[in-house]
């Protein structure tokens, strides 16, 4: 007589027969996919997390930022980035808690890890992951200046990013301490 920790284990056993088996059949039957090494897979892995953590070397500022800024973001953001076909990336400081929130960088991010994050994996929109290092930390330094977090002679890198403290940092359940 069968238990059903028995019946169970084989039907995860298989289970895991017929995954496997799909698996190959698709990769060899259909020719979709395809297995990836750690070196395609490393171009991928560039998240950076609220401590700083995965941030490369590189260093920028709102002066050089602001060069950037007008010639790769002002066409969709806007002068200054007030908006235009894209979101405000300024603005709506206090707005958060009324009926017509606006929820920009200065006003809603929990961190500035984030808005570099943000930067270097998806802008500019027709070309994600062109910038350079120095780029993104010299256009994370721009928005957090043009928002109020961080003055215009402040130098931004990994060593101090993660440092700044975001006026909405408090809006959110801390993941850091």
């Amino acid at each position: 007589m069968c238990t059903v920790k028995f019946k169970l284990s084989v039907a995860l056993i298989g289970t895991c027969c017929l995954l496997h088996t799909v698996n190959l059949w698709a990769d060899q039957r259909l020719g979709i996919g395809q297995a990836l090494d750690a070196r395609t897979l490393s171009g991928w892995d560039i998240d950076v997390d609220p401590s700083g953590e995965g941030l490369p070397s590189g260093s920028g500022s709102s002066l050089k930022g602001a060069e950037i800024y007008s010639q790769k973001c002002q066409a969709c953001h806007g002068e200054n980035g007030t908006g235009g076909a894209a979101n405000k990336l300024t603005g709506g400081t206090g707005s958060l808690t009324t009926s017509a929130p606006l929820k920009s960088i200065g006003s809603f991010w929990p961190y500035a890890t984030t808005l570099f994050d943000y930067i270097r994996r998806a802008m500019p929109l027709n070309a994600p992951q062109s910038l350079t290092y120095d780029e993104v930390y010299a256009l994370t330094a721009y928005l957090l200046n043009i928002n109020g977090v961080i003055d215009n002679t402040k130098v931004i890198d990994a060593s101090n990013l993660a440092k700044i403290k975001m006026p909405n940092t408090n809006g959110f359940i801390p993941v850091i301490d």
